[in-house]
């Protein structure tokens, strides 16, 4: 009997030595929701001080999610939800394009 105590507290002993070198869980592996590709956080949306400027020197609106970019004369110019100002070889070589002509179009109530 005295044989098996033995034994059990070596086992625990040894099996306490093995848990105490293992590294401790601390996140660092990747977990499988860690790996997917998240969209970019949305930027804070620019002032009408930011959008002047950026009108003043040229650039473009890009729009982060749909790879759009909008001129300064386009509605949505400085006001998507993610978006920056760059100029438009920068937007270009980005892989932007430019926004269809009259796509934005405001909603109305079609009269019978």
């Amino acid at each position: 009997m005295k044989f098996f105590n033995v034994l059990a507290l070596g086992s625990i002993l040894g099996a306490s030595l093995v848990l105490a070198q293992a590294p401790a869980a601390t996140g660092t592996s990747p977990s499988p929701t860690a790996t997917k590709t998240t969209k970019p956080a949305p930027a804070s949306a620019p002032s009408a001080a930011d959008i002047a400027n950026a009108k003043s020197k040229g650039l473009v609106w890009a729009n982060l999610n749909t790879k759009v970019y909008h001129y300064s004369t386009d509605s949505v110019y400085g006001n998507t939800k993610n978006g920056k100002f760059l100029t438009e070889a920068d937007a270009k070589a980005a892989g932007y394009r430019a926004a269809k002509q009259g796509a934005v179009k405001s909603k109305t109530v079609a009269s019978k």
